[in-house]
């Protein structure tokens, strides 16, 4: 296993590659994972995320392709919630809601970055200190977020950060995966199970305001689903989200660290499981992309190129009291791990 460092544009690239061959590229400009190479069962390597080319692509506007998002990633509605009897107002970059931590959220900065090696795993340490009231949040946050690529073809990420002033906090990654490879046909014949039995239903906003069985609606994926099944299916929630664009809520049994999600590519039959410590995922098929993005070896990237599966708290957790809380206070630490695994199966 081994770790090297080298120049991307103006940042710095840092190269994991572990002993089955497997390699991911992390930035310190957004802590942006930029490729992830892996085997289909022919033990052909891929990258299986989207992205660019260019630094100053990433610097531009985008939609978070492999990004660490923050302060609060997700929706705030209207761009305003209350601490303490306190209101806050942030940017609406998303009308009418807040989005993703707002105009410079933490996905256009640099952050200190080092290079990590133990015994079983590399990896990379990225720091930042965001200031108070940036982008309108309170407190200074110090955030340290930490990749870590195993032989066990695990890609963990650790969250971790502390505040001078109680504050909100939601990070999660932003990544789009294609376990066909990045550039390829769309994400559609995937198939997908996501370990909740509920879901947070939205308003044409895509704001949620309760919690709802997904039994009998097209977000049950209990039992593996293709994803393009349903995307279309005749229902508002598919309406308001263009295709999938939701919070699940994870059936858990503990605080910790449990598999939530998988993912199968019949095509190449790659397979991506999901852990998290989280009790949300925003499930997400890039309903929105439209040709716009010319990504890595000048592919474009199209409605449903790739998916998101964003461990989190709630969207609009701060003005919803029966969510589970996003606050974090002076002394508290804020931790959180999610754990994206690579494998295969035979047809």
């Amino acid at each position: 296993m081994k770790w090297t460092k080298s120049t991307f544009g103006a940042a710095e690239l840092y190269h994991l590659k572990n002993e089955n061959g497997i390699e991911v590229e992390i930035l310190n400009f957004g802590g942006i994972v930029r490729s992830i190479r892996t085997p289909d069962r022919a033990g052909n390597f891929e990258d299986i995320v989207l992205g660019f080319d260019r630094l100053e692509d990433y610097q531009a506007a985008h939609p978070y392709f492999g990004a660490v998002v923050g302060r609060y990633a997700n929706r705030i509605a209207n761009g305003k919630f209350c601490i303490d009897g306190i209101e806050y107002s942030l940017a609406t970059n998303n009308t009418p809601n807040a989005l993703h931590g707002g105009i410079r959220g933490f996905d256009k900065y640099f952050w200190q970055a080092k290079g990590l090696q133990k015994a079983d795993a590399v990896g990379v340490a990225l720091h930042r200190i965001s200031p108070d009231m940036e982008e309108s949040y309170p407190g200074e946050l110090f955030i340290k977020v930490t990749y870590w690529l195993n032989n066990a073809n695990q890609l963990i990420i650790e969250y971790e950060a502390t505040t001078n002033k109680t504050t909100v906090i939601n990070l999660t990654n932003h990544s789009y995966f294609n376990l066909n490879g990045a550039g390829k046909e769309d994400i559609l014949t995937h198939e997908v199970r996501i370990n909740a039995g509920r879901y947070t239903p939205v308003d044409a906003r895509l704001i949620p305001k309760s919690i709802s069985s997904v039994k009998n609606t097209p977000f049950d994926f209990r039992v593996s689903t293709r994803i393009g099944k349903r995307i279309n299916a005749n229902n508002e929630q598919i309406r308001f989200g263009n295709g999938y664009d939701h919070n699940f809520v994870l059936d858990r049994a503990t605080d910790g660290l449990e598999e939530i999600a998988l993912v199968k590519a019949p095509e190449t039959g790659r397979t991506l499981r999901v852990f998290t410590t989280e009790p949300g995922v925003q499930f997400y098929c890039a309903n929105f992309l439209n040709s716009t993005y010319t990504g890595k070896k000048a592919k474009t990237y199209q409605g449903y190129a790739g998916f998101c599966l964003e461990t989190q708290h709630f969207p609009n957790s701060p003005n919803q009291a029966d969510f589970p809380s996003t606050i974090l206070r002076i002394g508290e630490v804020y931790r959180s791990t999610s754990v994206y695994g690579f494998g295969v199966y035979s047809n």
